[in-house]
């Protein structure tokens, strides 16, 4: 959940309304028309609809409508004086320090004019007391910005939701007691309502809004009687919390024994009389949110440690995943070099002893090339399984991709066909794994020709490259003779699609003048011309 949207700011003026309303309602006997409280209502409250949107002009608004309606003695600055206090800390938490400062300058201007009365001097204690209240909630707000004040969890939905409870519990608690108090009514309000608020920072310093509220327990309870029960619930809510965000037994039994103390200070007057069964109920009145915060939060541990323990399997299902992989790649690489390798040496070693008996001729010639031919195949073998082994590792070229080219024309020319190579220029600007693609295109395109159409079969090779494409064409004529055809692993051609393919290119091939055309088509970037 997010607070986002108009929602949140139609909820916002809606409360600064209703907060009015109710301060106003409950003065009774205003000499104001009766049709101006809600319009003043409507004034002090709405603007705080843009409070998350421009928090400072809300603040100078609120400080000057504050000052306003102090002089006009109208009941609204009182609720004015509160929503003021709301501005500032929005404004420090949602903007830097030079907007906050001028926030908190007007509003320990305005609070030092609704304090101020006609015929009483204004004294060193009321200038603090003005300043004190409106750099409070400043300082709670860039608290709120600062690392200190960030959780594992940026959600601040539970954040909002206990300063909004604090709040509306402050509010509907103190509310009989507003006008019945020796103190004006926003003294009252304005210390419940702080109270409720720092409920919002609870869960990031849960010890110090203890002591907060603590301390505003005792103040409530020698100088604010009427607020003294709706402060101890409060109280008791930050015990809570305290529980559930420390786990340390011994300061959650600190912290137990502490409130105790001052609920005892609180609910044992000089003509109460103290039982066993009222100190045990008061006990356990104080046990409760200890035992209810340490449940929450051993159950807020064990969904933690679960979504770790998933995310530790996940990690690990994909580490055997990639072993497995891994150790199958190695298999197939071994059993390859075991067969092909085997073979192919043979065949060399079998070649290059033949080559003896026949020193001279095209059959000295036949077998110079097989061995040759062998031992390519046994290098490129080990670079295939290179890549096997690891395919994540630098693939290193074995071969230029020209020599790889050049190279395969003159073993197809050594085997009977008549191979017509035309290499353009240009080739060497194309990039290199469109090149190296291109030479095996070109390897197995002439091998396919050996194998289908015989020696003596006129083939063209043409390799070009520019426009952003290197394109490969192998074309041969029709057979000099009808043969039969080699044995073929029906992978070749498939091979050569997934080549192209790779690099988003495209292939086609089929027949030509009664021979066989293959044409194949390497997208690449084009280089970037520099001026």
């Amino acid at each position: 959940m997010r607070w986002r949207g108009l929602a949140p700011d139609v909820l916002l003026a809606t409360s600064g309304v209703a907060l009015d309303l109710m301060m106003s309602g409950k003065a009774g006997g205003a000499s104001a028309p009766d049709w101006l409280v809600p319009l003043f209502a409507v004034l002090v409250g709405a603007p705080m609809g843009l409070v998350r949107s421009r928090p400072v002009a809300v603040s100078l608004y609120l400080a000057a409508f504050l000052v306003f309606t102090d002089q006009i003695d109208a009941f609204a600055s009182n609720t004015a004086q509160i929503l003021l206090c709301v501005a500032i800390g929005a404004a420090g938490y949602l903007r830097g320090w030079g907007a906050t400062v001028a926030t908190v300058v007007a509003g320990a201007l305005a609070t030092g004019v609704n304090i101020a009365d006609p015929g009483l001097a204004f004294t060193s204690g009321a200038w603090f007391y003005s300043a004190g209240i409106a750099l409070l909630p400043a300082l709670i707000g860039r608290y709120l910005r600062g690392p200190a004040g960030r959780l594992k969890e940026p959600e601040l939905t539970p954040d909002v939701l206990l300063a909004g409870a604090g709040v509306a519990v402050a509010v509907l608690g103190t509310w009989p007691a507003w006008h019945t108090s020796p103190q004006p009514a926003w003294v009252i309000v304005s210390f419940v309502v702080l109270a409720g608020l720092a409920l919002g920072v609870a869960r990031r310093l849960p010890a110090a809004v203890f002591v907060i509220e603590g301390a505003v327990l005792l103040l409530a309870n020698q100088e604010l009687s009427g607020a003294t029960s709706t402060v101890q619930v409060l109280m008791l809510i930050a015990v809570g919390v305290f529980a559930m965000r420390v786990a340390s037994w011994f300061w959650n039994l600190v912290v137990y024994v502490a409130a105790s103390s001052m609920a005892s200070v609180v609910v044992i007057g000089s003509d109460t009389d103290v039982t066993a069964l009222r100190v045990v109920l008061m006990l356990v009145v104080v046990a409760t949110p200890i035992a209810i915060g340490r449940y929450a939060g051993a159950s807020q541990s064990a969904a933690e440690a679960e979504r770790l323990r998933v995310r530790e399997s996940e990690r690990l299902a994909i580490a055997q995943l990639r072993a497995d992989q891994l150790a199958e790649r190695e298999r197939i690489a071994r059993e390859v070099h075991d067969i092909v390798a085997h073979h192919v040496g043979a065949m060399v070693l079998r070649a290059g002893a033949a080559r003896y008996a026949a020193p001279d001729g095209p059959v000295a010639d036949a077998l110079n090339d097989i061995k040759e031919t062998g031992h390519q195949v046994l290098e490129d073998l080990r670079g295939l399984l290179d890549v096997l082994r690891d395919p994540g590792g630098d693939a290193t070229l074995l071969a230029d991709p020209a020599d790889v080219v050049t190279e395969s024309a003159e073993r197809m020319i050594a085997a009977g066909l008549l191979v017509d190579l035309d290499v353009d220029p240009a080739l060497s600007e194309a990039p290199l794994v469109a090149r190296a693609s291109a030479a095996r295109i070109v390897q197995e395109g002439l091998t396919n020709v050996l194998k289908h159409a015989g020696p003596g079969t006129a083939v063209r090779v043409g390799l070009a490259a520019g426009d952003g494409e290197l394109v490969v064409e192998v074309s041969n004529g029709r057979p000099p003779t009808v043969r039969e055809p080699l044995p073929s692993s029906g992978q070749g051609l498939a091979g050569m699609r997934e080549r192209a393919k790779a690099l988003g290119g495209t292939l086609s091939a089929g027949p030509d003048a009664g021979g066989w055309r293959l044409s194949v088509t390497l997208p690449y970037p084009k280089p970037k011309v520099t001026t």
